[in-house]
C-alpha cells in the first residue's frame, strides 16, 4: 500500500513508518521538522495548512494519524485530524487510523482502576483535546479506525498486546510499548473488521 503518516518524525508514527517500510509498504512522512525514519519518504510542512495536507495524502491508499500536542496549540490533534479528513475527503482517500489515547470518548472505564482518577484528571486538557479529535473522525464517514493506547513506554517491543473495544468486558493495563503499538497499527490497518472501531489497547 501507499501510506501517509502525519506526525511520523518521531514516536510512534517513526516506529510505525519503519515498519510499514520493512514490509514493503511506499510510505510518506509529513512533519514539521521534515524528519523521517531511513529509506521513508519525507515532507516537511505543516499539517493544519490544507493544501500541504492534500499534497501529502493525494494517491495514498491510507493515512495514519500520530500528531501530538504543540505548545500553546490547545487542540492541535483535533485541528490536524479536521485538516487530515478534509484533505482525504477532497483527494478521495478513505481508509484511516488515529491514535488517540486511553481515556478518550467513552474508554474511561476501560483504565485500570488504581489509575483511573489519577489520569482523567491529570490528563483533562489533552483527553479534551483527543475528544474533540474523536468526534471528527467518527462523523467523518471515512472507513477509519481509532486506538487508545494506554501510558506509552520506550522499552522494546514484546510482540503481545491486549486489545478491547468498550463493548468487550475487562479493563487494560497502564502501559504499552511505542513498538508494540505501532505493530498494532500495522495489523489494524489490514484488518478490515476494525473499521469503525475504537480499540483501547495495552500490553497486559
Amino acid at each position: 500500500m501507499k501510506i501517509t503518516v502525519v506526525g511520523g518524525s518521531k514516536g510512534t508514527g517513526a516506529e510505525f513508518a519503519k515498519l510499514a517500510q520493512q514490509a514493503g509498504h511506499e510510505v510518506t512522512v509529513l512533519s514539521r521538522s521534515g524528519q523521517a525514519p531511513h529509506a521513508v519518504r519525507a515532507l516537511t510542512g505543516d499539517a493544519t495548512d490544507p493544501q500541504v495536507v492534500r499534497d501529502a495524502v493525494t494517491g495514498a491508499d491510507a493515512v495514519v494519524l500520530t500528531v501530538g500536542a504543540a505548545k500553546k496549540v490547545p487542540h492541535q490533534r483535533a485541528l490536524v485530524t479536521q485538516t487530515v479528513i478534509g484533505a482525504m475527503q477532497a483527494t478521495g482517500v478513505q481508509r484511516l487510523l488515529v491514535q488517540s489515547s486511553l481515556g478518550a470518548g467513552d474508554s474511561g472505564s476501560q483504565l485500570p482502576g488504581f489509575l483511573r482518577f489519577a489520569m482523567l484528571l491529570m490528563l483533562a486538557k489533552p483527553l479534551a483535546d483527543h475528544n474533540a479529535q474523536e468526534a471528527y473522525v467518527t462523523s467523518s464517514e471515512l472507513d477509519w479506525t481509532i486506538v487508545r493506547p494506554s501510558g506509552l513506554t520506550n522499552k522494546e517491543a514484546t510482540g503481545h498486546w491486549k486489545a478491547l473495544t468498550v463493548s468487550e468486558a475487562g479493563t487494560l493495563g497502564g502501559t504499552i510499548t511505542r513498538s508494540d503499538l505501532a505493530a498494532y497499527l500495522l495489523h489494524a490497518l489490514n484488518d478490515d473488521s476494525s473499521i469503525g472501531q475504537a480499540v483501547g489497547l495495552s500490553n497486559r
